[in-house]
């Protein structure tokens, strides 16, 4: 953890599973991300379509808000080491996975790496991301401008999300 009095960012983490028992990747992926990172404020629960490669189960996703002083590429190496510890395989490009991890916002910053693009390159055109990240940030602007919210809920209408509920 970060030292007292060091600035604290807000950092908005996408979490997904559709392999084995989904709810239970999501709640471990919470706690870890709490004990590594810090306060997590948890949106819903959505379960969604696969998107690319569509033959594989479906998807439950949210976003966790987190109150950090750790850096982009330190977030991103705790977020690696979770995806690790749940076994998560990088067989299939946008295949199947036990837990999925992925930074979408760091304050208002940007950043681009070889490795790690934040904001997260394809969050804006992605329901599973968005109608989450609207229960956190409904009015946080996105690259065109538009509500969080308003993005969401175009994409809403035309990819099924289903709201499966709230657990933390």
């Amino acid at each position: 953890m970060c030292p007292r009095g060091d600035k604290r960012n807000e950092v908005y983490i996408g979490i997904g599973s559709n392999m084995g028992h989904r709810i239970a990747y999501l709640h471990t992926a919470v706690q870890s991300i709490g004990q590594q990172l810090g306060p997590v404020t948890c949106s819903a629960v959505y379960e969604t379509n696969p998107v690319g490669y569509t033959d594989q189960p479906k998807f439950l996703n949210m976003v966790v808000r987190v109150d950090t002083g750790h850096s982009p590429r330190e977030v991103f190496r705790v977020l690696q080491g979770i995806e690790q510890e749940a076994h998560r395989k990088r067989d299939i490009r946008f295949g199947p996975r036990t837990l999925d991890l992925d930074v979408l916002l760091y304050n208002y910053s940007y950043f681009c790496f070889s490795d790690l693009q934040i904001p997260h390159a394809r969050m804006w055109s992605r329901a599973f991301v968005l109608v989450p990240l609207a229960d956190l940030a409904p009015d946080r602007r996105g690259l065109s401008g538009k509500s969080v919210s308003t993005m969401a809920e175009e994409l809403r209408q035309k990819d099924e999300v289903r709201y499966v509920g709230r657990f933390w």
